[in-house]
């Protein structure tokens, strides 16, 4: 790598204006990104990491704008460029040839009403001037080179016939198409199964040495960093708090703020009480003592023994049997059926009272068809599903709806399953008005605010609307509905999956704290194994519609007996899967 910085960011600064106040979101940070190398840059939601990463592209709208600083882009042979004084009719040369971005959601980034052969090929024919039919030849190309399964296919599909991975695969192509020289990859792997997350990452760091490209990483993860990068940069409020190469950040990290993101990953060779968030360490005045700390949090064996045997000595509260759950395929002009995907497929288990059993497996996999499936949301094809000693199959629909009162589902996507139109305070005191409970709607009321604090909202929460939560104050939102009609089964359908590892472990946090305060029995569907392993007392591997493996959650990860859950436990980021995963616990 040469010495010279291909791009140099002195005293950035960026703010928005609200109606309250100006916000100063990115704070005089200076960064240098030099030729070929893979910069992360990692911290949670709001740090600034996104904000930095379109000022590159000056891609800043309003109420936002950049107030201060340079960014000098200094191609080979050429005088340096001040990207910020650039007229915007020559900052169009720039992007995408020059400098090129994946956006953090290649769903909402793709156009759905054009093929994603034709999207990529526009780019294309945007910056080179080719013709038609040589830009289709160059996507189909590109296709093939990021690996999309039958690529000449694939360029009349719209985006929503391909699969997350796949999207992303299309993203990757469309910003390589003029061969940049600085790739900036906003959060590429968010929400993705591990073993396609392990497979982006591997494709990213071909295509950088193949094309020498200089990668700006961006993630919450600093595992998936590990994975990546060779120098990282800490961003936390806006600030840059450290920097260095991603070795020596990782076995002698100074900030606090650096040590809580590194502690609030879930380790999967330790059992933890609780795991430590990024408050522990910045606020708390706890990273004095981090060792004594993080001592504290672990599960003794005897008493992790103690609940083993207590769960074994209680009965089923659910039972599957034989579950299937097919959808037709294509029919014949008669209506015959040719096949079935069969989403799930001939499954059985038991769940029982107080226990938490994770669910795992790749998208895809049935563990959503499941979910549904249990609360017969989706009704299934086969199969008994006992609940309590009773039938839910041989139910009436007013019965089923009654019965789910006392199992519960918290969804996927939080945003999505709030009615925009209610205030969260309306949205959790609905279900109690459906089943009949309490006397009027002002104890109803009383309720809210009760769970409000319970899921460590505030009381002011109650009158706002869902958009104006971050993620992780939606997901305590859907917590507390969930919890409004007092169940004893609670399903959590990738409740934390989209969420900052700081985040997602307040999330469990609180998950597992309910559970000790009102014994509830919970299924946990994840894709993410280590967050199933540390919630999870028994584990549940699918495959394909099928149980691949199910045992204790310990058992399944130190000793696998099937190849598809090695499979998943390899696709762990490496440093994660080290018992020292973070260096002050290399003592214990």
């Amino acid at each position: 790598m040469s010495s010279a910085p291909l791009v140099s960011i002195s005293n950035l600064e960026v703010t928005f204006r609200t109606e309250e106040s100006l916000v100063t979101a990115v704070k005089g940070i200076s960064l240098d990104i030099r030729p070929g190398e893979i910069l992360g840059i990692v911290g949670e939601s709001g740090s600034g990491k996104s904000v930095t990463a379109l000022s590159l592209m000056r891609l800043i709208t309003a109420p936002g704008r950049i107030s201060g600083g340079k960014i000098l882009y200094q191609p080979p042979g050429k005088p340096p460029v001040d990207l910020l004084k650039l007229p915007a009719t020559d900052l169009r040369g720039y992007r995408g040839h020059e400098i090129a971005m994946i956006f953090q959601e290649p769903m909402t980034s793709l156009n759905p009403l054009h093929t994603c052969g034709r999207q990529v090929a526009e780019a294309i024919r945007l910056h080179k001037k080719v013709s038609e039919g040589a830009a289709k030849k160059q996507t189909i190309a590109l296709f093939e080179k990021v690996r999309i399964p039958d690529a000449r296919e694939a360029y009349d599909k719209y985006p929503h016939e391909l699969s997350g991975g796949q999207k992303q695969r299309v993203m990757i192509a469309m910003a390589i198409s003029c061969g940049p020289r600085l790739l900036i990859a906003d959060e590429p792997t968010t929400a993705l199964d591990v073993t396609v997350q392990k497979t982006i990452l591997s494709l990213l760091r071909e295509l950088q040495e193949e094309m020498g490209m200089s990668v700006i990483f961006i993630t919450h993860d600093l595992g998936v960093i590990a994975e990546i990068a060779s120098r990282v940069a800490v961003m936390y409020k806006g600030e840059i708090v450290e920097e260095g190469a991603v070795k020596d950040i990782f076995d002698t990290p100074r900030h606090p703020y650096t040590k809580g993101l590194l502690a609030c990953r879930p380790p999967l060779d330790l059992r933890l009480r609780r795991l430590p968030v990024v408050r522990d360490f910045t606020e708390d005045g706890r990273a004095a003592d981090v060792d004594a700390f993080v001592r504290s949090l672990i599960l003794p064996e005897a008493e992790q023994k103690a609940r083993e045997e207590l769960l074994s000595t209680r009965a089923p509260l659910l039972k599957v049997e034989g579950l299937s759950t097919w959808f037709p395929g294509k029919r014949s002009l008669l209506g015959k059926v040719h096949h079935y995907t069969k989403a799930v497929d001939d499954v059985s288990f038991e769940v029982r009272e107080g226990e938490t059993l994770g669910l795992v497996g790749e998208s895809g996999c049935g563990k959503t068809t499941l979910s549904r499936t249990l609360l017969r949301l989706i009704e299934p094809t086969h199969g008994s599903i006992q609940y309590r000693g009773r039938d839910l199959r041989s139910l009436s629909a007013k019965e089923m709806r009654a019965m789910r009162k006392h199992i519960q589902l918290i969804f996927q996507d939080p945003y999505s399953s709030l009615n925009p139109r209610l205030t969260v305070g309306q949205a959790i005191l609905e279900p109690m008005k459906v089943h009949g409970l309490y006397e009027n709607d002002r104890a109803r009321k009383e309720k809210v605010l009760e769970l409000l604090e319970k899921v460590n909202l505030l009381p002011e929460h109650y009158h706002r609307y869902p958009h104006e939560f971050s993620g992780g104050q939606r997901q305590r939102v859907v917590i507390a509905r969930a919890l409004a009609v007092n169940p004893e089964f609670i399903i959590c359908d990738e409740s934390v999956s989209a969420l900052d590892v700081s985040v997602q472990a307040q999330v469990l946090n609180l998950l597992t704290q309910l559970q000790q305060e009102f014994n509830f029995t919970y299924i946990f569907i994840s894709h993410n194994l280590s967050v199933v392993h540390f919630m999870s007392d028994r584990m549940m591997v699918m495959n394909k519609g099928r149980i691949a493996e199910i045992g204790d959650a310990g058992e399944v990860y130190h000793h696998p007996k099937s190849a598809y859950t090695r499979e998943l436990i390899a696709a762990i980021p490496t440093f994660f899967r080290k018992i020292c995963y973070i260096p002050y616990l290399c003592t214990l």
